[in-house]
């Protein structure tokens, strides 16, 4: 039914199989943890990877060997998917790795509290603590505050967008720039990619409302913070790259959000995702349509003067 390519498929493959019979939290947790170590390079050589607290909330930096330039280090503040209720600082290494490695910068990643125990605005306050941390000047590193980007995939691109919100209302420094990798953005249950993608790949359009009911399990009424695109306004927020994939249920998510961000005059980069499925950043050199993701990635950044190779 969708037409993916032979490599992805196998991809998909191997990622189902780590699905358990134990469908409880911990099982749901469990085997995505052993999914993700399937899915994890080794770390690369002379890479410095370190993990500490900022505000209380737990990160992990990834230093590359290069020595610091003068002008400070360039920094990726990276948050990390799984529907807000799996995952943490180990799911998401291969990705962190590569950004660090590939652009010679500091890669921050956020360990944000997970639903159910922890609904929103948790995970959300906790990235704002992170960034308020790192503005502060807080940390091991020496960090060029002009030279950072957010970073997010599913989840983690609604709380990078979320953070971007709340930062713009609040009238605090913005990033340089927001990258959001297939996010889950609080869109219409009506989107044609609602129906179309029903029952695609990895991601159900039932696993994703049964993901966002988690998060905001007893928040009351739906703030923008939690579901972006309930945002009125949108001017004023820092650019975008917004990547979205075909063969998912949340891809109208991300195209809607750029479509409304250029509207407001936020220049905004949409990645159409032709081939892709949700998750597929695993994919890694496993399928041509992920590494030309990754290129066309790495390229925006680097024109983002988030380089120094």
């Amino acid at each position: 039914m969708y037409p993916i390519s032979p490599p992805l498929a196998a991809f998909v493959a191997k990622t189902e199989s780590f699905t358990s019979n134990d469908s409880s939290l911990a099982g749901l947790r469990q085997s995505y943890h052993r999914m993700c170590q399937a899915f994890t390079p080794p770390k690369p050589e002379g890479l410095q990877v370190s993990t500490y607290a900022l505000a209380g909330v737990g990160v992990r930096s990834y230093l590359p060997a290069s020595p610091a330039p003068a002008e400070r280090w360039p920094c990726l503040l990276y948050m990390h998917g799984g529907g807000w209720v799996v995952g943490g600082l180990d799911s998401h290494d291969f990705i962190c790795f590569e950004l660090a490695s590939a652009l010679q910068v500091l890669v921050v990643a956020i360990d944000y509290r997970l639903a159910p125990e922890h609904p929103f605005p948790a995970a959300y306050e906790d990235c704002r603590a992170v960034w308020r941390a790192i503005q502060a000047g807080h940390g091991p590193h020496v960090i060029n505050l002009q030279q950072m980007v957010v970073i997010g995939d599913s989840a983690g691109g609604n709380l990078a967008a979320a953070l971007c919100l709340g930062l713009r209302d609040d009238r605090q420094p913005l990033p340089r720039a927001q990258v959001l990798i297939y996010p889950g953005l609080g869109g219409p249950s009506d989107l044609p990619s609602r129906r179309d993608c029903m029952d695609a790949p990895l991601l159900s359009s039932a696993d994703a409302e049964g993901y966002l009911a988690l998060y905001l399990r007893g928040s009351g009424k739906p703030s923008a913070y939690a579901m972006p695109l309930l945002a009125e306004d949108l001017s004023g927020l820092p650019k975008a790259f917004i990547a979205v994939a075909q063969f998912d249920p949340l891809r109208d998510d991300g195209q809607l959000y750029a479509e409304r961000l250029q509207a407001a005059g936020v220049a905004s980069v949409l990645y159409p995702g032709k081939g892709l499925v949700h998750g597929c950043l695993r994919a890694r050199r496993q399928a041509p349509e992920v590494d030309q993701l990754y290129d066309c990635l790495l390229q925006y950044l680097e024109r983002e003067g988030l380089t120094q190779v």
